[in-house]
């Protein structure tokens, strides 16, 4: 008997569609890797299995990133696993491979992506030819089992697809070409003094970074001006109102052009460039009569159109201030696991036209759901048979692969609180599309000052709202007439009734530059293809154009995020030095291409002709190989010292002659004083692959000092973190820049005595009560180095200013040292593996150290009902933390030193405890560091810990009289123990 295999994209998918054939199809057996039943073997990626990768004749490894291997540009493209899903990979291959095996069903996501899971992984099962099986389609938009069971009912040929298909492996070679190509040619020239500067672009992900850049630089560049408006209050028969003077001949068309020959943006009718020109306006009305003329008319207002993934994760952003990647998981969650809203990785905004019994049957359910807040609302649009074929909402033209993203007729239940918020905000918007237009009574009101055979002209808006229609599910309601809220009502004036001019007062205002971009209008950008458009029907017109598609835009502002070519402060995202310089390069070196979103935007348009069969892959890869040779060309064949850019001038003078320190495309070097020759001072703007701010170099000039700071790498492409120092050379007679890792020699080791007496200090040490201070690379206890006060020291209390690549800022460390703990610290880097890991840092007693806690991992899924919670193994996990990292040593390429012995401790700085503690620890002296340890060996040993707080300690008989209390925490030891030793 023959079978059909099905791979779905992931293992909930596989176990949805199993689910849902049962019925029909007969019962499934589970096996490790898929499930089988007499007609389907079902099993599933984990997203990608199999990448592409050039050829081996033309691979090129990192350490050979010059511009002799460039460019690469293979003829064809060979496949290679993904190193971490091999055994998903093979488990599906083997599936494939099988004689009863006769079909193949791609049930990865509807999508460009999933074709392209799908297509990859039959290729690598065939090898050096075709697995020779037919192909089908299943192509879902909801994941509830009857839309499982009509997508196998209606599956797609692998003809239908072959335009998809063709676009998902065109995107998928252009980005490595554009990619690897670009970001060694790049690479390649900024690493050519030296070292290696890992400096990437991409197809998408620069074009996108040069829209945020462009807004920096304007907001930069712009100077603001002064401007004055004139606001006057009108005294009418039924009350007062105000208005605003406007010059009614006014046209944006006839606005005063800029230097450069376009409109001045800055002009309205409304605005006076001239304060005695206002202040004559202001006077000249002033407690003078006014006519009035006004027009009044109904206007409607529809509500927003259905939502699609970008035009979500926008207003998630601005509403919630969800960045767009947890959007994008939350509404995948959504799909996926409780199956309460339709597929979110959309570009389309409305529904086809056949779906018009679904929306109603939605519309009955979610009206008899539990919602108290919405149910009715959904109960209302039944009851007034509001949902009705109009092709602003359901229309074919308008839908592509997928269509809106809506709630399913599954109603969920579980959710987590954003994941409520999320459900709830789409159904909003489902609700509204078919509910009545607002309607507002909208008034324009112009009251006229005649003087001296002048007019001043007062423009009043007033706009009421009548009928709340759709509004009324977003909490608005319609208001009286006589409700003034928010200005927006305005007292009636009769026909020919003259009001006095009470009031006319001069507003001194300034121009503010463009603001910076959130994820929400960055996403609008890019959905306009660097035009940022904020009305919906223009903005679907331009869709096509965009830069990267609905499903990539979240990933791409992330990754700018984590090359850190982007900051996120609160909402606003901030593009770097790095970022500007990379901006600098693409233009010095004249490939502006890499940096257009408008050109992007025609890619992605030409993949979506490909899409449809309009455009042959041929033509589109030609145009993407030439473009390679073109970018890499450039950069290989510049041969200028510098390029020219918008560079800065700093304020520090140099440290080595005061001359003036310039900014070039490398370096901040010396300029010299005025008619003095320069004195040769200069530094590298990118040591170790990590660009200063222009703000950084200041400080380094004036402190000569300035870290740590974080995302420098080494030679072998390990990040870490440093302190940067600016040192004098005596052989070069002048100041050179260095790493400093706080390798100083250890006072206590030396003899030497430190003074902290111009220091604050940041806490008491946990261990023996002494202050701590911040010294070198660490932070320790004053009584852990010799100093005039005590010349031997008793105390070890020390931790690192950064650990593991993580700097510890002081209110980090005073958090520590006032309640044991820090906040949970996100940058940590195994020295194992190299990857990041989020943990608390802890004071341990019990190991006279500081530590690492971890978080406790939450379970993927809630535990079976009547099954006991099992507390997470993370929770309990400590480890010590690290004083100094392999990486951060990398660069310094300095001998390990050998393992230092134990320091004795001198019976000078043994002490006598009193009989209290004596009856606990012994009456022998003792030294200071070691009375902790022994207490809690007592402490364990009695098992005096509080079985339901850890960190609180119960007295016994011995113990009362040295607490004089009944419980202590054990931050209190340390200040304990000293009252007990003479």
């Amino acid at each position: 008997m023959t079978k059909t295999l099905v791979i779905a994209e992931k293992p909930s998918v596989a176990q949805d569609i199993v689910r849902a054939l049962t019925p029909v199809a007969g019962k499934f057996d589970k096996h490790d890797e898929h499930f089988e039943n007499e007609k389907y073997v079902v099993t599933s990626a984990v997203g990608h299995l199999v990448e592409i990768q050039a050829p081996e004749e033309f691979d090129v490894k990192r350490g050979k990133w010059s511009f002799a291997n460039l460019p690469v540009i293979p003829p064809r493209f060979d496949l290679k696993p993904v190193e971490k899903t091999k055994t998903r990979l093979n488990a599906v291959v083997r599936q494939a491979k099988r004689k009863d095996v006769t079909e193949l069903v791609n049930a990865c996501d509807a999508g460009r992506e999933g074709e392209l899971i799908f297509r990859l992984i039959e290729q690598y099962a065939g090898g050096s030819k075709s697995l020779g099986k037919p192909v089908r389609r299943l192509w879902l938009q909801s994941m509830t089992p009857q839309a499982i069971r009509d997508g196998f009912d209606s599956l797609r040929t692998e003809r239908q697809m072959q335009g998809l298909a063709d676009a998902a492996r065109s995107r998928s070679e252009a980005d490595w070409l554009v990619g690897i190509n670009g970001t060694r040619a790049m690479t390649a020239f900024n690493s050519r003094d030296g070292g290696f500067f890992l400096t990437t672009v991409g197809r998408v992900q620069t074009p996108t970074l040069s829209v945020v850049v462009e807004r920096e630089e304007q907001i930069r560049k712009f100077v603001s001006r002064d401007y004055w408006e004139i606001h006057a209050s009108f005294q009418a028969e039924a009350g007062q109102y105000p208005g605003r003077w406007f010059d009614p001949s006014w046209k944006k068309a006839n606005a005063p052009l800029l230097p450069s020959g376009e409109p001045d943006p800055e002009q309205r009718a409304d605005r006076v460039w001239n304060e005695r020109d206002a202040l004559a306006i202001a006077d000249a009305a002033r407690g003078q009569p006014a006519s009035v003329t006004e027009e009044s008319k109904p206007t409607t207002q529809a509500s927003p159109l259905l939502f699609d993934l970008t035009s979500l994760q926008r207003e998630a952003n601005s509403r919630f201030g969800f960045s767009a990647k947890t959007t994008l998981a939350l509404a995948q969650s959504l799909y996926e696991r409780h199956k309460a809203l339709t597929y979110p990785r959309t570009d389309s905004r409305a529904l086809p036209e056949d779906y018009l019994p679904v929306v109603r049957d939605t519309m009955e359910m979610l009206a008899g759901s539990g919602m108290r807040h919405l149910a009715p609302f959904a109960k209302q649009a039944v009851d007034g048979n509001y949902v009705k074929p109009t092709k602003r909402i359901f229309d074919n033209a308008k839908v592509s692969d997928h269509f809106a993203i809506i709630p399913t007729l599954q109603a969920p239940s579980g959710l987590s609180d954003a994941e409520q918020k999320l459900y709830d905000f789409v159904v909003r918007r489902f609700l509204s599309v078919f509910f009545p237009s607002a309607e507002f009574q909208v008034t324009t009101r112009i009251s006229t000052v005649e003087r001296e055979g002048r007019s001043y002209a007062f423009r009043s808006d007033g706009k009421v709202l009548v009928k709340p229609g759709w509004m009324a599910i977003y909490g608005k309601e319609a208001v009286s007439d006589d409700d003034e809220k928010d200005g927006k009502n305005l007292v009636p004036v009769r026909p020919g009734e003259q009001v006095r001019t009470e009031s006319a007062d001069v507003k001194g205002l300034k121009t503010r530059p463009p603001a910076r971009y959130s994820e929400a209008t960055l996403l609008g950008a890019m959905e306009g293809a660097g035009k940022f458009v904020d009305d919906d029907e223009l903005r679907e017109a331009m869709q096509e154009k965009g830069l990267g598609t609905p499903a990539t835009r979240a990933a791409i502002i992330e990754g700018l995020l984590a090359e850190k070519y982007i900051l996120r402060e609160g909402r606003e995202l901030i593009p770097t030095a790095k970022a500007f310089q990379l901006m600098t390069l693409l233009r010095g070196l004249g490939v502006e291409e890499l940096s257009k979103a408008e050109l992007t935007g025609e890619w992605e348009y030409k993949l979506a002709q490909m899409e449809h069969g309009q455009l042959s892959r041929d033509a589109f890869m030609r145009e993407i190989a030439e473009m390679t040779r073109h970018i890499v060309q450039k950069a290989k064949e510049y041969d200028r010292d510098s390029v020219p850019g918008d560079y800065a001038t700093l304020a520090t003078p140099c440290p080595n002659c005061g001359g003036v320190v310039r900014e070039n495309y490398r370096r901040y070097t010396c300029t010299g004083k005025a008619g003095q020759e320069p004195c040769g001072f200069s530094f590298g703007k990118s040591p170790a692959g990590r660009t200063f701010e222009v703000a950084e170099a200041e400080a380094l000039l004036r402190d000569k000092h300035i870290g740590p700071l974080e995302g420098f790498r080494s030679k072998a492409g390990w990040p870490f973190t440093s302190e940067i120092v600016l040192r004098f050379d005596e052989e070069a007679n002048n100041y050179k820049l260095e790493f400093d890792f706080g390798d100083e020699k250890d006072p206590a080791e030396t003899g030497e005595l430190v003074d902290f007496s111009g220091q604050a200090p940041l806490g008491t040490c946990p261990k023996c009560g002494g202050r701590v201070f911040e010294f070198g690379s660490n932070y320790l206890c004053e009584k852990s180095v010799p100093t005039a006060a005590q010349p031997a020291p008793s105390c070890n209390f020390k931790t690192g200013k950064v650990v593991l690549s993580q700097p510890i800022e002081i209110e980090q460390l005073q958090k520590l040292l006032q309640s044991g703990k820090t906040d949970l610290l996100d940058k940590f880097v195994s020295m194992r593996t190299r990857r990041t890991f989020k943990a608390f840092l802890v004071w341990n007693p019990a190991e006279d150290k500081v530590t690492f806690e971890f978080e406790p991992r939450a379970s993927k899924f809630p535990p079976r009902k009547g099954a006991p919670a099992r507390p997470s193994a993370a929770a309990a996990r400590k480890a010590p933390a690290a004083k100094k990292t392999a990486a951060a040593k990398a660069p310094a390429a300095k001998k390990a030193a050998a393992p230092k012995a134990p320091r004795k401790t001198s019976e000078a700085s043994h002490l006598q405890p009193d009989a209290a503690l004596a009856a606990v620890i012994g009456n022998a002296p003792v030294a200071r560091t070691e009375v902790v340890k022994k207490l809690w060996d007592y402490i364990k040993a009695n098992g005096l810990q509080d079985a339901g707080d850890k960190r609180k300690i119960n007295a016994d008989a011995k113990l009362r009289p040295v607490f004089d209390k009944d419980q202590v925490t054990m931050f209190e030891l340390a200040g304990i123990i000293g009252k007990h030793l003479g």
